[in-house]
């Protein structure tokens, strides 16, 4: 199919070396409680595949499949996998919008930050719907970027909440796609939907090494930097305020940052 969008973020070591510390339990606690042995899962987007690999714990002996339109991306999650010992999950690449999937295959199907880079949210929400079983269940957790809250409060760091938003929407996407889950899953044709919201908060030093010198490396060497500056969005002196904001958030005890997710368990 024609691209409808573009990932802004794209496959930066530092970008997969943030998503790599997620779990079901940092990342999918509102799935928890509807996982159960013998269950067949589907994990689309499933990027390095680290909460895909912990849906195939909590699921064995069921089997774990996991969805990503990198073919790179797979490759590294196959690799995780086979080095964790985890059999029973495979990674595929393949494409949101139409999955290699037949219909009422799954127990469950879930997408952790998936839909805010996507230019259709419904239509992908319907696909969903389609490989789930009748009683299954639809997860999705997307972020609201324009929700976060930071302190100390520096100008940078304002810049760079502005350039994200613009070109998360130039690319397609809806960086506040949290907030819109519920709308997009009743609009989809869901009828059973439970929506509820949590938060990721970083505040002592490793985590906040982890989370703004990822962010400080984003914003002069990733995707986010190129299409900025490829857009017109952003100058290369914005990105350099940019990153410099970010290592003096890192640096400084008392840096905070919290930014709240939007999440939703609907029952087909």
């Amino acid at each position: 199919m024609q691209q409808r969008e573009r990932y802004t973020l794209g496959h930066h070591p530092s970008v997969l070396r943030t998503h790599s510390w997620r779990t079901v339990e940092n990342s999918a606690a509102h799935l928890l409680p509807h996982l159960r042995p013998g269950q067949r899962v589907l994990d689309l987007g499933s990027g390095p595949g680290t909460i895909t690999l912990d849906l195939a714990r909590i699921v064995a002996p069921g089997d774990v499949i996991g969805v990503d339109a990198s073919a790179d991306v797979v490759d590294h999650a196959t690799k995780l996998a086979a080095d964790a010992g985890v059999v029973n999950v495979a990674y595929r690449t393949g494409d949101a919008y139409a999955l290699d999937l037949p219909d009422d295959s799954v127990d469950v199907a879930h997408a952790h930050q998936l839909l805010q880079h996507l230019a259709d949210p419904v239509a992908v929400i319907r696909e969903l719907h389609r490989v789930v079983k009748p009683g299954g269940v639809i997860a999705l957790r997307d972020v609201i970027y324009g929700g976060a809250v930071w302190y100390p409060l520096q100008p940078g760091l304002t810049r760079w909440m502005d350039v994200y938003q613009e070109l998360s929407r130039a690319n397609g996407g809806e960086p506040d796609a949290g907030s819109r889950l519920k709308a997009w899953a009743l609009e989809a044709g869901l009828t059973d939907v439970v929506s509820t919201a949590s938060v990721w908060c970083f505040t002592d030093e490793t985590d906040r090494e982890w989370w703004g010198g990822a962010w400080a490396e984003r914003a002069r060497s990733s995707s986010f930097a190129t299409q900025a500056l490829e857009t017109g969005i952003a100058t290369s002196e914005d990105l350099d305020v940019i990153g410099s904001a970010w290592e003096q958030w890192v640096a400084d005890e008392h840096g905070w940052f919290a930014v709240p997710h939007g999440e939703i368990i609907a029952i087909v």
